[in-house]
């Protein structure tokens, strides 16, 4: 007995002190990044210490830019955005000016090893604690003199985590580059809307080539939606006019013209001179596309795709460009009716939605034990506190603030009853007709659109990603901030697209197997990822050897797959 808890020391002993030298390495890494990798000594201290001076000062100006977004997103208006860039513009200059901090744009090394140092950190996390709790659950078995003292280790190591992120978030927010974030954002989002608009209003209808596509989909709203972007993925590559004919729809059998604006000012109509299904040719004035599922031949530029003239600079912005790029698509996609606009902020209004505020999707009726597992509303909540913990790093929470989006309504009660220190913000009876028996009406309809809403405007987001509802809303956030990639918590899936093409990873660590369970890995491998285990391991194939199996989550980097696509010279 003793000899284990001895052994059990040792380890703890030894955890803490990898846990400290790497900390240490982080720090170093990360002033590194600032100063190019080949500063002189007393460069980069003077460096450190501007840091260390402007952390204070990022703090305020930090809140200032909280509230300031905060607003604009509460606000369901579409004519506020030059407004606000222009308020964040002068906000940035006014305090970055003076001390020092308005830098310019950012390499993108800078910019990636900056979101992987992040990353990393959250994967070392996953790993300490599922490697602790395992351990813990062998001590306990034999002696509970070790529990408490496992248990203190935890929170101290989850303490030191919380610090590391928070002192990365302000070194990023204090490093000079954030108003160029936000305003490549905006460019970045203004080009890609103005294409969209070119291609949807052709001058001459009558002439114009187009593409069909049907909305019926035999799915939920959310796989509809996204049935939808992916038409329009291909209309983009095609350079067709997208014709989307929805009359009939399950969900509102006027169709999408009722609830969202027009997809055209010009041109809704699929006439033209010549049809055919896909693939046609050339010629074909009007083309019709089947679901991705059935799409043959597959062309490359599908999800998980992004535009080659639009790749150098969202690599460079955001932490995972596709998710970015399929939220334009939506932000084009999703534009209100008046009385959907309407319907939207008396929602906001009834329920009392203001921030901060998490979001929570919790899918249960149709897809637990088919397409999902049941996870209990204490694993979305674990993942709230968490993020509650952060944030109170840097700011004073009033009150703890989710807003419960379901299919069954006694989650929202349940939510209520068990974290009664919380303000739960919910509507019982949208839970209620977003059953499957009630799916598939103008109430259940209106219900959705309002969760999805309010989901992609929480400051963030906690759901099972086997979930297209919660995907879709985390398509739609990145729509409102420059890089909002990290807003997430994923019970099961990591992100993907249905009917995506592969999903690849590249490694650039190897890794020699300490078990049957994982695989080799050599620097520049391709692994196809299947998923991530939350707890520092993932799951995928090798594609040089085939194997399949685990490897270190943080030993590979994503690949992002870039394909040629039209450039529309004519959009400015």
């Amino acid at each position: 007995m003793i000899l284990r808890q001895l052994a059990g020391w040792n380890w703890l002993r030894g955890l803490a002190i990898f846990i400290t030298v790497w900390v240490v390495l982080v720090v170093i890494f990360y002033s590194k990044l600032n100063t190019g990798y080949g500063g002189e000594g007393e460069d980069t201290i003077r460096r450190l210490n501007q840091a260390l001076d402007y952390l204070e000062k990022s703090k305020q100006v930090d809140q200032e830019l909280r509230n300031l977004i905060d607003d604009y997103l509460i606000d369901t208006s579409y004519n506020r955005k030059q407004k606000f860039v222009d308020e964040l513009g002068n906000k940035l200059q006014i305090h970055g000016a003076g001390a020092g901090r308005f830098r310019g744009v950012p390499s993108l090394e800078y910019e990636q090893l900056r979101r992987r140092v992040y990353s990393n950190t959250e994967e070392l996390w996953n790993y300490l604690h599922s490697e602790v709790e395992k351990a813990a659950k062998v001590v306990r078995r034999s002696s509970t003199d070790v529990a408490a003292p496992l248990d203190n280790f935890l929170a101290l190591a989850k303490e030191h985590k919380r610090s590391l992120l928070n002192d990365m978030e302000l070194m990023r927010a204090s490093d000079g580059y954030e108003f160029w974030r936000y305003k490549e954002s905006k460019d970045l989002s203004d080009l890609v809307q103005k294409r969209l608009t070119f291609l949807q209003n052709p001058e001459d209808c009558s002439s114009a080539r187009k593409l069909v596509c049907r909305l019926n989909k035999g799915c939920g709203y959310g796989c509809q939606l996204h049935h939808v972007v992916y038409c329009f993925i291909m209309a983009y590559a095609t350079q067709r006019t997208l014709i989307l004919k929805s009359k009939g729809w399950r969900y509102h059998k006027a169709g999408w013209e009722e609830v969202f604006q027009p997809l055209s000012d010009t041109c809704l109509d699929a006439n033209g001179a010549t049809h055919a299904s896909w693939p046609g040719t050339r010629d074909t004035q009007v083309l019709t596309v089947p679901i991705i599922d059935s799409l043959n031949p597959r062309p490359p530029y599908l999800p998980l795709a992004i535009p080659a003239d639009l790749a150098p600079r969202l690599m460079k912005l955001h932490g995972d460009p596709i998710v970015w790029w399929i939220g334009q698509f939506l932000k084009y996609l999703l534009k209100p009716t008046g009385e959907t606009r309407q319907m939207l902020e008396n929602g906001i209004e009834k329920l009392g939605f203001r921030k901060p505020i998490v979001g929570i999707h919790v899918r249960r009726t149709d897809k637990v034990g088919t397409e999902a597992a049941f996870h209990g509303i204490e694993e979305y909540m674990m993942a709230v506190d968490d993020y509650y913990d952060q944030l109170e790093m840097v700011e004073s929470v009033d009150k703890r603030r989710v807003f419960v989006a379901s299919d069954d309504p006694k989650v929202i009660e349940e939510a209520k009853t068990k974290y009664p220190h919380y303000e739960v913000i919910g509507d019982p009876d949208v839970a209620k007709v977003a059953a499957v028996s009630t799916r598939y009406t103008d109430s259940s309809l209106n219900g959705i659109i309002l969760d999805i809403h309010l989901l992609s405007l929480s400051d963030y987001l906690v759901c099972t990603f086997s979930s297209q509802v919660c995907r879709v809303a985390y398509e739609i956030m990145q729509t409102m901030y420059p890089d909002a990639s990290n807003r997430f918590k994923s019970l099961d899936d990591i992100y993907y697209y249905g009917g995506q093409n592969a999903h690849n990873r590249e490694v650039v660590l190897p890794h020699n197997p300490k078990n049957h369970d994982e695989i080799h890995l050599r620097k520049g491998d391709l692994v196809g990822v299947a998923g991530n285990h939350w707890n520092g391991f993932s799951k995928g194939k090798n594609v040089r050897t085939s194997q399949v199996g685990l490897f270190p989550s943080f030993k590979v980097n994503d690949k992002i797959e870039v394909v040629d696509l039209p450039t529309y010279p004519n959009v400015k």
